[in-house]
């Protein structure tokens, strides 16, 4: 049996100014920062084989804080934006109640939480799905399926996407979606990388 934690990184600074970040290299908040080191208090216990996360350095932070935590700041990362956030294009740096009140609440959660629709200039999250699956089946589920103990940070919507597919969601379930910032969602896989069972530490 593996087991894979998935981490979304702490609250970042434009997460605590209520802002579309995607592509933009925002670092965390103080809160972020707590976050992250109080996931890894969660994680303790906890052996890792390997880490992979995006290039973003929210992401990048949050794991140095869990490993550092856990005192295994020498097992191997990978970093690679196929794991980065969803890119929001026209949205990114816009505050998100501004935005609901010019476009209308219904559209601006149709543009977070939807599968298949786009924001203006950005991707929907059938795109983020398209980068982050090929790399979790090329890069990661081998090492699952070796039995493996891996631990995944990146961010909301990549995570989702990862969700959708390990849990079987259907779109209609992901929209309702949430997955909270620094908090270990640690998932038990059979050998033919099948979920057994999932819960948040």
């Amino acid at each position: 049996m593996a087991r894979l934690v998935l981490l979304r990184h702490g609250e970042s600074q434009w997460n605590l100014e209520n802002r579309f970040t995607g592509w933009v290299d925002v670092p965390l908040s103080p809160r972020g920062v707590e976050e992250a080191n109080n996931a890894g208090d969660k994680l303790k216990g906890v052996t890792f084989d390997r880490a992979f996360t995006s290039v973003l350095s929210r992401a990048n932070e949050t794991l140095r804080f869990v490993l550092e935590a856990i005192g295994q700041t020498a097992i191997p990362i990978e970093k690679n934006k196929a794991l980065n956030e969803r890119m929001y294009g026209e949205l990114q740096g816009l505050n998100k109640a501004e935005t609901a009140t010019k476009y209308g609440d219904a559209q601006v959660k149709i543009w977070r939480r939807s599968y298949d629709v786009r924001p203006p200039g950005g991707e929907s999250l059938r795109d983020t799905a398209e980068r982050v699956l090929p790399y979790y089946d090329s890069k990661i589920k081998p090492c699952v399926l070796k039995g493996e103990t891996v631990l995944i940070a990146a961010h909301g919507n990549s995570l989702r996407a990862l969700v959708m597919q390990l849990e079987q969601l259907s779109t209609e379930q992901v929209l309702e979606l949430n997955i909270p910032t620094g908090a270990p969602l640690l998932y038990e896989l059979d050998n033919s990388g099948m979920v057994l069972s999932h819960r948040y530490l």
